[in-house]
């Protein structure tokens, strides 16, 4: 059991410097992407929930 272990982290370690981390400009230009796409979605969401809400109200008037 110990053995496999050592073997798990073994292979770990070794996945691990496979990995090609971004650097710190793509990191920031891919957070801004992510914070737009939030706020421009978060947006139309509300707008349609309104529109929806509105046309509800008015089928039940």
């Amino acid at each position: 059991m110990v053995e496999k272990i050592k073997v798990f982290f073994k292979e770990v370690k070794l996945e691990t410097k496979k990995v090609a981390f971004p650097s710190k400009e793509e990191l920031i230009g891919s957070t801004w992407v992510v914070l737009i796409f939030t706020v421009v979605l978060s947006m139309f969401l509300g707008i349609v929930d309104v529109g929806l809400s509105k046309l509800i109200q008015s089928m039940i008037k």
